[in-house]
């Protein structure tokens, strides 16, 4: 049985060394990105700084830290390399649901902070499928456990597993073969028997996050080892963990667009034209241009940063603004860096220099939850209820109307 015993310290939360770890990510972000391979050291960097375990919550012996502060530090890993920002994303969310919820069995749970305490310990959640696509949209796993004494046994097939080969959990969201069928996330150990990692990432950006397809061949998992097990249905949605992660990932996808603003300045100073005899950062048009962009993502991170401040205070307004904030976000980040591409033309795409690179991982963040016709339909909706008129007072009818008082 695993042990409830408390777990060895973790590692020390330390925001200061953000510049430091986002300036060593970025040195080889390029070969991981290049190679598609996973940036196992990029991790270990992270986990040095406590920032793995950030939002480990206070009574399990984690610092505690809010959404303001995860924002922080996925906008800074972002700007390094945000294959490591995205899977570092998904491992604090889970820490922070269960800070809110305490759904993780407590001797699982226990285990999984003793390995964090040693070295980086990556969760994320697997729940795409080849037939059902995002779950989001609606429907059930296909992914099914079925009961062998003390344990389930877990078959099917996962796409779009982010971070599948360097996890050290992967909660897989299956289904009963029980009448009737409950649906919950199950807790799957790495190098489980049965448990197989197909490599089939090939996207276009953010390779190096190995979004793998992931294999399930009769994985066993004991009985306790679920993470909310219940009947299907039209289950009430969390909107505090729906802001975490749409907040995070704009964070997260305006550190990339950051990152690009950066490299664009600089090359900016450095190119100067023969014809010219000065730098191009001397001309007004690209001081204006780049004026554009640092406009553009001033305010977005500027937006994020206070929603994330007011939802830690508990502000459900905020909480519901928070998708909004997503949308706006990675649409000023994809923008600022199609603007540094357009900006200087075939310097920006050859693969010699990162601009081209930080333009392929910034598209990535329109396919994140919330996307944006969730978010606009959600929006308009509520705006237009906020706004409906009042029905008008209907006219009274000929016989409500007193009749006049008849004279002598």
């Amino acid at each position: 049985m695993p042990s409830t015993a408390a777990p060895t310290a973790l590692p020390p939360l330390d925001l200061d060394r953000l510049p430091g770890i986002r300036a060593r990510l970025a040195l080889r972000a390029a070969e991981h990105d290049r190679d598609a391979s996973f940036p196992t050291e990029g991790f270990a960097l992270a986990h040095g700084a406590g920032l793995l375990t950030a939002t480990v919550a206070t009574r399990h012996g984690g610092p505690g830290a809010g959404l303001a502060d995860t924002v922080r530090i996925l906008s800074a890993l972002g700007g390094g390399d945000p294959a490591v920002a995205l899977v570092t994303a998904m491992t604090l969310f889970t820490h922070a649901a269960e800070a809110r919820s305490a759904n993780w069995p407590r001797a699982g749970y226990a285990e999984l902070l003793a390995e964090a305490a040693a070295g980086p310990a990556l969760v994320n959640a697997l729940r795409v499928e080849p037939e059902l696509g995002s779950p989001v949209r609606g429907g059930l796993p296909a992914t099914t456990a079925r009961r062998d004494g003390d344990d389930w046994l877990l078959t099917g097939h996962k796409i779009y597993s982010t971070g599948a080969v360097g996890l050290n959990r992967l909660l897989v969201w299956a289904r009963t073969d029980e009448d009737p069928v409950r649906v919950g996330s199950f807790i799957v150990r790495a190098g489980s028997p049965g448990l197989t990692v197909e490599r089939t990432w090939n996207h276009l950006g953010l390779r190096a996050s190995r979004s793998d397809d992931v294999l399930l061949d009769s994985v066993r998992v004991p009985l306790g080892d679920v993470v909310v097990l219940a009947e299907p249905g039209p289950a009430a949605p969390d909107p505090v963990a729906g802001a975490w992660g749409a907040l995070g990932l704009a964070a997260l996808y305006l550190g990339v667009a950051g990152a690009a603003r950066d490299w664009l300045t600089g090359f900016l100073h450095e190119r100067v034209p023969t014809a010219l005899g000065a730098p191009l950062a001397t001309l007004p048009r690209f001081q204006s241009a780049v004026g554009e962009i640092e406009a553009a993502l001033v305010g977005a991170d500027t937006l994020v940063d206070a929603l994330a401040a007011r939802i830690d205070t508990g502000d459900t307004e905020a909480v519901g603004q928070a998708g909004i904030a997503k949308l706006l976000g990675v649409r000023a980040a994809i923008t600022a860096v199609e603007q540094a591409v357009a900006l200087i033309g075939n310097h920006g795409l050859t693969l010699d220099n990162p601009l081209q690179r930080h333009l392929r991982d910034v598209l990535c963040g329109r396919v994140h939850t919330p996307q944006d016709d969730s978010v606009l339909l959600a929006a308009g909706r509520t705006a237009l209820a906020r706004h409906r008129p009042e029905p008008a007072p209907s006219a009274p009818s000929a016989s409500s109307v007193p009749s006049a008082p008849k004279g002598n």
